[in-house]
C-alpha cells in the first residue's frame, strides 16, 4: 500500500481528521447553500494553521468535516476558529432567515467529535459521505 505522506523539516507524517459539528439544539438549519457556505468560510482560513480541508458535507443538522493538519497545528485553536468564523458569518449573512430557527447567539452545540483516521480510514469515510448523497 502506498501512502500520502508530508514531510518537514525533520520528520514525516500523515496526520488526518474527521470533525462533526452539530447544530445548537440539533435545529435542520443547514441546508446545501449553507454548507457550501460554510466549505468557502472554512477554506478562507486553512492555510493559517497549516490545514488543508480535504472534505465538508452533512445533513440538516451536523457537518462532517474532513481535514489534513501538520504536527504542529494546534487543533483547539483551530476548530475554535471553525467554531467561532462560521457561526459569525452564517448568522451575518442569514440573518432573516436563522432568526425564526435558532435563537440566541449560539450557532454550533457547546461540544465537537474529533477522530483522527488513518489514510485508509479517510478513503472509506470520504465514500460513505459520498453514498450518503446519492
Amino acid at each position: 500500500m502506498e501512502y500520502d505522506l508530508d514531510s518537514g523539516a525533520h520528520s514525516t507524517y500523515s496526520l488526518h481528521y474527521h470533525l462533526i459539528l452539530t447544530t445548537k439544539y440539533r435545529r435542520g438549519v443547514l441546508t446545501e447553500e449553507r454548507t457550501q457556505f460554510l466549505h468557502e468560510v472554512i477554506s478562507g482560513f486553512t492555510d493559517n494553521y497549516g490545514v488543508e480541508l480535504t472534505n465538508l458535507d452533512g445533513e440538516d443538522d451536523h457537518v462532517h468535516i474532513l481535514f489534513r493538519a501538520k504536527p504542529t497545528t494546534d487543533l483547539v485553536k483551530f476548530i475554535n476558529t471553525v467554531k467561532g468564523a462560521t457561526a459569525r458569518r452564517i448568522r451575518n449573512e442569514y440573518a432573516d432567515k436563522l432568526k425564526t430557527e435558532l435563537w440566541g447567539d449560539s450557532f454550533w452545540n457547546d461540544s465537537y467529535c474529533l477522530i483522527s483516521t488513518g489514510q485508509v480510514s479517510l478513503d472509506v469515510l470520504k465514500q460513505y459521505i459520498e453514498d450518503q448523497r446519492e
